[in-house]
């Protein structure tokens, strides 16, 4: 965000919403990004394509265009790596099946975290995380919002990094896609695969030569977290790899993590036109 509180960028390509493990209903959240002078947001909750159809309706009522996205979770060993799917089409069989496979596994993970809080001394209620939940896919987010509300953390960045990380009490792994498969089950709902916030890979050059391998169509450089030089340097990588560079908030909701509102991440305008070309290739 600019010192006047403005967004840095009228486009938004990663936000989530209580479908996943944001605080805003979608409608809400593109109400939020209209209030905030955004005209593109795309929606990319994790794991679920539950929320867009009321978000397109906002965006339809408000002036805002909403691109139908997605957040996949997949594992690469000890670590995870996030790909974000945009302009995909959340009728295909294919990627609804997946995802209900994955939500399945997100509330089953939920029920052993509780568990081992618990044994950990660490006592909340499973009904309090699914309740925060409601009909959204359930997430360590929401986890973290109820040890904040019991005063077992201060934040929920704090409640991640006491309890929800590898090797702290709370932490449990649950099954995910490979890479290779999240981006062919983007590329099966006719959409285009972007590498999430490419710092969280642990090797990301070797990430790369797998994913550029099977297809891979952007790097999500402009990431709001990241220093305006780190951003500038992802946006050369993927201009050298001949990937597109996205860019996005992650916004999960106001005061959620700090830095990370609605567009504040310096996102091209020409990006959701390449995006769209990009998707374009594998919807035929």
């Amino acid at each position: 965000m600019t010192a006047a509180g403005s967004p840095l960028s009228a486009i938004d390509l990663h936000t989530h919403s209580t479908a996943s493990d944001g605080t805003d209903s979608p409608g809400a959240l593109v109400e939020r990004a209209a209030h905030a002078g955004l005209r593109t947001l795309a929606l990319t909750d994790h794991d679920t394509t539950g929320g867009i159809a009321a978000a397109t309706d906002s965006g339809r009522r408000l002036g805002v265009v909403v691109i139908p996205g997605v957040e996949l979770s997949t594992d690469v060993g000890a670590g995870e790596l996030h790909m974000l799917g945009y302009f995909i089409d959340p009728s295909r069989g294919v990627l609804h099946d997946a995802l209900r496979r994955l939500r399945d596994g997100r509330a089953r993970r939920a029920e052993r975290i509780v568990e081992q809080l618990r044994a950990a001394d660490v006592p909340i209620a499973l009904g309090d995380v699914e309740r925060l939940a409601g009909d959204g896919a359930v997430g360590r987010a929401h986890v973290a919002r109820v040890l904040v509300a019991n005063g077992h953390a201060s934040t929920v960045d704090d409640a991640f990094a006491r309890y929800l990380v590898p090797g702290r009490p709370g932490y449990v792994p649950r099954p995910r896609l490979n890479p290779a498969a999240a981006v062919a089950l983007i590329h099966g709902a006719g959409g285009a695969a972007v590498l999430a916030h490419p710092d969280s890979v642990a090797d990301l050059d070797a990430e790369l030569r797998t994913l550029l391998e099977v297809g891979l169509d952007g790097l999500e450089s402009y990431y709001a977290a990241y220093p305006l030089a780190r951003q500038q340097q992802l946006a050369a990588l993927a201009a050298r790899l001949g990937l597109i560079a996205t860019g996005g908030s992650d916004f999960h909701g106001p005061g959620e993590r700090e830095g990370s509102e609605l567009g504040a991440a310096p996102v091209p305008d020409d990006v959701p036109a390449l995006l769209a070309g990009a998707a374009a290739n594998w919807s035929r």
